[in-house]
C-alpha cells in the first residue's frame, strides 16, 4: 500500500515523465512574410572591386532586439536580398549562426561603407564568434557565395541612402 504522503509526489513524477516523452513543437521558421512585419525594408547599393554595381534589398536590423534577432529562423533568402545591421558607433562586431538554417557571407564595413573585411560560407548553427578584423558600423548578411560571385571584398563599398535619423552611410560618389 502507497502511503498518502507519497501519492502527491509519485503523481508528480508521472506528470513530468508524460510532458517530457510528449511530442515537441518543431522551431518556428520565418519567411519573406514574417520577415517584413519584423524589419523595414531598403534599398542597399554595392559597388565590387571590379567596378560593378548590385543592387540588393535589405532588411534593416537597427535596434538591439532586431540585432539580436537577425536571420534566426530563416530558411531561405533571396538572391538579391540581404540583412544590414546598423550600429550608431564603431566596434569590433562579432556574429554567430545560433539558430541560422542557411550558410552566409558576412560584410563587415566602415562608417564610410567601404567593406572591410569578408567572411564566406559561414556554418549554419554554430555558436563559433565570427568577428570583424577593426571597428565597424555596419555588418551585411548575404547568400553563402554571393560576396565571392560578385567580387564583394575588402576595398567594396556599401551605398545606402538612409533616413536622416539613422547613421547613414556616405551616398553615392
Amino acid at each position: 500500500m502507497i502511503r498518502p504522503l507519497l501519492l502527491p509526489i509519485l503523481a508528480a513524477a508521472v506528470l513530468a515523465t508524460n510532458a517530457a516523452c510528449s511530442p515537441q513543437p518543431a522551431p518556428k521558421t520565418s519567411s519573406a512574410s514574417t520577415l517584413e512585419s519584423m524589419f523595414e525594408i531598403d534599398e542597399l547599393v554595392i559597388l565590387a572591386n571590379d567596378g560593378s554595381r548590385h543592387v540588393f534589398d535589405v532588411y534593416l536590423a537597427t535596434t538591439p532586439e532586431q540585432q539580436r534577432r537577425g536571420l534566426m529562423f530563416v530558411r531561405s533568402l533571396p538572391e538579391r536580398t540581404g540583412m544590414l545591421f546598423v550600429y550608431d558607433d564603431d566596434g569590433v562586431r562579432s556574429m554567430w549562426m545560433k539558430n541560422t538554417y542557411i550558410s552566409l557571407d558576412i560584410v563587415f564595413a566602415r562608417g564610410d561603407g567601404t567593406i572591410s573585411s569578408v567572411i564566406h560560407d559561414t556554418q549554419p548553427l554554430s555558436l563559433s564568434s565570427l568577428s570583424a578584423t577593426e571597428p565597424v558600423r555596419f555588418v551585411l548578411e548575404l547568400n553563402a557565395g554571393v560576396a565571392r560571385r560578385l567580387n564583394i571584398g575588402a576595398g567594396s563599398q556599401l551605398i545606402w541612402k538612409a533616413d536622416q535619423s539613422t547613421a547613414a552611410i556616405a551616398s553615392a560618389r
